[in-house]
């Protein structure tokens, strides 16, 4: 995990089903982004808004 990173909360669709994952990133960007290289450029993202992180700093 990078340093200032946060918790964001993306929730997308894939194949039909809706699903929200935890992804840890600087910036919204930066999450759509890793999401996209997780799940493929076809993945829509729906939202992506600043969770609840439960790490420590």
């Amino acid at each position: 995990m990078q340093c200032g990173a946060a918790c964001f909360l993306v929730e997308i669709e894939v194949n039909g089903q809706k699903q929200t994952k935890q992804v840890k990133a600087r910036t919204p960007a930066a999450a759509r982004k890793t999401v996209r290289t997780e799940y493929g450029e076809g993945t829509q993202i729906i939202s992506v808004r600043r969770g609840e992180s439960n790490g420590a700093h």
